[in-house]
């Protein structure tokens, strides 16, 4: 007897903004799940202030309380999409269903087409922030861009992107996106065409000499959240517990699953609360992909130490001189599986945009830094606007928006 499509995740809404709204999700196991679904959670910019997790190894029960971003509309809608693609990540659930239109951006096993949309218009304050905003409530999800600004006011966007709904193909999903830009550019809008591209252009590249060491290098950094990360054989027979101390940050539980993802750790019990003053504790007891506890004690220190450096600094951000311009640079770490931190340029974007600092010339890449793959954003700011704000305003306020610490 199967479990009922309606059963799989369950949301039930608060009726009090301030209190969260409860999802469970029940399905069959496989590792890295946890992830994918704080994926999706990140994606539609809910906060997760609580979590419990528990599987048997085949089948898992996991509850999230979640608050979205009060600057976000949740109407019956969106909530339903948000179950949707819940339910399309989780195992087995996808075909049993019969949910076909959402395989693409959370099945890795599958090659997702890369389309290009070709926006020509005229510039203006937040532009660019306006058009990733569409695109994220359209659920197109932003591979790499450049941003060209010509000097008589004009600006050309290169937007390669992926389909969340893998619709983009077809005339009315097209139309669909032509018209949501509209909306929001009205006259500002020149042309805009959509073309199917290769994958290709998204492929990484190694490191550029041209990005700055305070990306390419591990730095001081700028915050004074103290993370403690221990390991404990001695709690469980059969399960290593790993204790996580640290302050809440945007993505927090996001960092720490895509990290045990990579290292194809299953969790097999876990709890995460958030407490008063963003202070997070999270206890999990997990095995390796063959069922046995970390006795290795290198292994032990390579997972314990990677945990903190990705809580410590899950992106780096930099404003940095290129010749006689201002770049800021923001990176991230690319998921084994070759997805990227959601929402990244659309918080660049809101950042500067709250700054009244204007986008001069953007890039999006991959880069293999050291063993690891990065996402590295590099935005060339208006010489006449990134002088009015100090380098040091814009690094700091890029940072704590895109950390969720502060809003600008």
């Amino acid at each position: 007897m199967g479990i009922l499509h309606d059963d799989v995740v369950i949301i039930n809404q608060s009726k009090n903004e301030a209190e969260p709204s409860v999802i469970t999700i029940n399905c069959p196991d496989k590792t890295g799940l946890g992830c994918d679904l704080c994926r999706i959670l990140l994606c539609f910019g809910l906060t997760i202030v609580r979590g419990d997790v528990s599987t048997d190894g085949k089948w898992c029960y996991i509850v999230f309380w979640v608050i979205p971003k009060p600057i976000i509309k949740w109407d019956t809608c969106r909530w339903e999409l948000l179950k949707n693609r819940l339910i399309g990540t989780c195992p087995s659930c996808s075909s049993a269903f019969g949910i076909s239109y959402y395989s693409s951006e959370l099945q890795s096993s599958m090659v997702t087409d890369v389309f290009l949309i070709k926006l020509f218009c005229y510039d203006r304050k937040g532009l660019s922030h306006d058009v990733t905003a569409v695109f994220s409530k359209l659920e197109l999800n932003i591979k790499k861009v450049k941003v060209s600004t010509t000097p008589v006011g004009t600006v050309m966007n290169l937007f390669f992107v992926t389909d969340t709904r893998e619709l983009l193909h077809t005339k009315m999903r097209q139309e669909e996106t032509y018209e949501a830009l509209v909306e929001v550019m009205q006259a500002a809008i020149i042309s805009c065409n959509i073309e199917k591209v290769g994958p290709e252009v998204t492929a990484c590249s190694q490191a550029s000499p041209f990005l700055s060491s305070a990306i390419t290098n591990d730095v001081v950094l700028r915050t004074s959240n103290n993370v403690s990360v221990t390991m404990d054989n001695s709690f469980s027979p059969a399960h290593t517990l790993v204790q996580i101390v640290c302050q809440d940050h945007k993505g927090l539980l996001y960092d720490i699953m895509r990290t045990l993802k990579d290292y194809n750790i299953q969790i097999s019990y876990g709890r995460f609360y958030l407490k008063q003053g963003r202070k997070c504790e999270i206890d999990l007891f997990i095995t390796q992909a063959d069922g046995k506890k970390i006795i290795d004690p290198s292994m032990q220190r390579a997972l314990s130490s990677r945990l903190q450096m990705e809580l410590l600094q899950p992106l780096r951000v930099a404003v940095v001189s290129r010749g006689p311009d201002t770049e800021l640079l923001v990176a991230n770490p690319v998921e084994l599986s070759s997805k990227g931190r959601p929402l990244v340029f659309h918080d660049i974007t809101l950042a500067l945009n709250m700054l009244n600092t204007c986008i001069f010339l953007a890039e999006i890449g991959r880069h293999v830094i050291g063993d690891q793959e990065w996402e590295v954003y590099r935005v060339l700011l208006d010489e006449g606007t990134s002088l009015s704000t100090p380098r040091r305003k814009i690094e700091e306020g890029v940072w704590k928006l895109l950390m969720g610490w502060e809003q600008i």
